[in-house]
């Protein structure tokens, strides 16, 4: 119950711009229906405690439990509409005035301004409440409150004016920037055409080249065939004598070009020995380089935090309702629109709550915080480029896990997978980080480094491990598949009968995503026609050597993409293929449920981790712990009828999003 308000309290909130003043009040005697009504007050007289009691009633709880947005421009429509619905009764023959039908509405004022002009009327006394047969008197009050509303809307007009030169000063940067990114563009086009004409020119000068030395053997053998005839006729012409001075020059000349020959070989070895030591000497240094990178590399991806939390809202399909205006916001950062959106903002109505004057009550905003939040417009090529350096980290030694989190149809597949073959902008995580990762250890080739890598890709179904990479008979023959230490004394796990396939290239992956998704275990849900009811677990094992300087490194990157967390439905009437589901659900939750239990643990520091309860934690042990990295991705679904299983997922995600497992540690040797 909210407190009565009197009626120009009410109608202060109800106040818009241009309203015409109410006519002035009439002199001529109240009609006989009126006067009849005189007396109502003094019927009343035997019960003034309950009206007083009805009128100043106790002010409603705040649950303040959890801080909520501050009630803006819903507040004074609320406050028009009752004062509206009383202020005749009270005014006799005056009623408001009607707004146009083409008003705008009045725009939102800051949250102070209503907490301080509603702090008296709920905890003040009462203004002195005029009788009701002085109608000019409360038409003078109303006409006070008026000119005070409108000299607060001329206030907000300014402050509105300030706002929109803000944002043509904005523009004019912006187009300001635009036109020096085309001068930008234009020059590196002028530069790339003088590269392709320079190109150009030294492939006509080594085609001239090869010509001229083409056209230098075919002088030299005719000046060899001309040296030959000389040397018969001087044969046949010269003596004996003449033919052993010829011999003669020829042997001193052998010997002057001999030495020569030598000279030029002597100083050809001093250079070749100062440039194998030019070469070690940079080797050293671009190795200490490599180092330095690696270092601060790593230095980077810990400010950034070694759990952190992306949230990705898919879009809107073809065929599903379009949610309503404010739904989901995307607030911008302290930077203004340029800063990468980390705010999510999520309105919820409930029909069981209304006000007094049975109108809904306003809808209930949650609001959220991420390291990076992904509107639905944003693509896959910018989701990967957020995560590419964590991706490289396991080339450097680290463990790196990254999850897909999210209710059945929130995109979770979609972001690891991608969408169909043949479109490179949908293509997901696992073929986009496993081309990077091929691509960076063939530049890190020309630096000594050599990388091979080996895939699996499990999924586990009620707690049993399954091979998705199986083939033949071995398809669906999960029981043989289990949790295993490598050997005696390694902490490296392992899944025994699973395959564990060398790859090197991105076809070879993608054949391993094809025969996957065929063995992967589907049911269609409420949720989804095709919803996938495992944890896939896409794990490959990197593997770096430096054999000139013995340095060894080796890591496993694991792509997750956990199965649907929605909630069981105790309505659910349970058929034989609704039983299935509802075992389904409750491993999916259990596991779950173990997974955020062991990163609060890690975080809090617990001297024992419960890996062992899920077999998708223990098998994921060794990148979860203070050596790993970690980032999870909550995908929600846009659409208004899902809005609470997307809060259910936007929590578990702030409470990963706050955990802090320590240093991450390189595994080299």
């Amino acid at each position: 119950m909210e407190p009565q308000r009197s009626p120009l309290a009410e109608v202060k909130g109800n106040v818009q711009p241009k309203v015409p003043p109410p006519p002035a009040p009439s002199r001529l005697p109240l009609s006989g229906s009126r006067l009849k009504r005189g007396p109502e007050p003094m019927e009343s007289a035997s019960e003034p405690a309950k009206k007083r009691t009805r009128g100043l009633g106790t002010a409603p709880q705040t649950d303040t439990s959890r801080p909520r947005a501050p009630r803006l421009s819903t507040a004074p429509q609320r406050h028009s509409q009752a004062a509206a619905q009383r202020f005749p009764r009270k005014t006799g023959p005056f009623p408001p005035a009607p707004a146009p039908k083409n008003q705008k509405p009045v725009p939102t004022v800051p949250a102070q301004k209503p907490a301080a002009s509603a702090a008296p009327a709920a905890g003040g006394k009462k203004p002195g409440k005029r009788p009701a047969w002085d109608l000019k008197g409360q038409l003078c009050d109303v006409r006070a409150e008026l000119q005070c509303c409108r000299e607060k809307t001329q206030t907000l007009d300014r402050e509105n004016q300030q706002l929109r030169d803000q944002l043509q000063e904005a523009q004019q940067q912006a187009q300001a920037l635009g036109a020096e990114r085309c001068s930008l563009e234009g020059e590196l086009a002028r530069v790339q055409a003088q590269a392709e004409q320079g190109q150009r020119e030294l492939g006509s000068l080594r085609a001239r080249v090869l010509e001229l030395e083409e056209r230098l053997g075919m002088q030299e053998g005719l000046v060899h065939m001309l040296q030959r005839e000389q040397l018969e006729l001087q044969e046949e012409r010269r003596t004996l004598a003449t033919r052993l001075e010829e011999q003669e020059r020829r042997l001193q000349a052998s010997e002057a070009a001999l030495s020569h020959s030598q000279a030029e070989a002597e100083s050809l070895r001093q250079e070749t020995v100062a440039q194998a030591a030019l070469l070690a000497e940079r080797g050293d240094r671009l190795h200490g380089l490599e180092m330095e990178r690696r270092r601060l590399h790593n230095q980077l991806q810990e400010l950034k935090g070694n759990i952190r939390v992306f949230c990705r809202v898919r879009p809107v399909l073809a065929g599903e309702p379009t949610p309503p205006p404010g739904f989901l916001l995307f607030p911008p950062g302290p930077g203004g629109p340029s800063d990468l959106p980390t705010r999510l903002s999520l309105s919820r109505s409930d029909d069981r709550r209304a006000t007094l004057t049975g109108a809904p009550a306003p809808p209930t905003r949650h609001d959220f915080s991420f390291d990076r939040v992904f509107p639905p417009k944003s693509g896959q090529d910018e989701v990967f480029e957020e995560i590419a350096m964590l991706v490289q980290s396991a080339l450097d030694g680290y463990p790196v896990c990254i999850f897909a989190y999210g209710q059945t149809g929130s995109g979770k597949t979609f972001t690891m997978e991608g969408g169909p073959e043949g479109d490179p902008q949908l293509e997901g995580l696992i073929p986009r980080a496993l081309r990077h990762l091929f691509s960076v250890a063939e530049e890190m080739s020309s630096q000594g480094w050599t990388y091979s890598f080996v895939a699996s890709y499990v999924e586990i179904y009620n707690e049993t491990v399954r091979d998705l990479l199986a083939t033949g008979s071995r398809k669906g023959q999960g029981g043989e598949c289990e949790i295993r230490r490598a050997g005696p004394e390694s902490e490296e796990l392992t899944v025994t009968n699973a395959r564990y396939v060398p790859v090197s290239c991105e076809r070879e992956v993608r054949a391993l995503l094809r025969l996957a998704h065929q063995n992967r275990a589907v049911a269609r849900t409420a949720y989804n026609e095709r919803s996938s009811r495992s944890h896939s677990v896409f794990q490959l094992q990197i593997s770096g050597e430096h054999a000139a300087r013995g340095l060894q490194c080796g890591a496993p990157l694991n792509l997750v993409d956990l199965a649907g967390s929605e909630r069981l439905d105790p309505s659910l009437a349970l058929g034989p293929g609704e039983r299935d589901r509802l075992r389904e659900t409750q491993a999916i939750n259990s596991s779950l449920s173990t997974l955020g239990l062991v990163i609060m643990a890690l975080s809090n520091k617990e001297p024992h981790v419960p890996y062992r309860n899920s077999k998708l934690t223990y098998l994921l042990q060794n990148s979860l712990g203070g050596s790993a990295k970690m980032l999870m991705f909550v995908n929600i679904s846009p659409l208004e009828e899902n809005v609470s299983e997307s809060l259910n997922s936007l929590r578990f995600a702030s409470k990963v999003n706050q955990c802090v497992i320590g240093t991450a540690q390189a595994n080299k040797r």
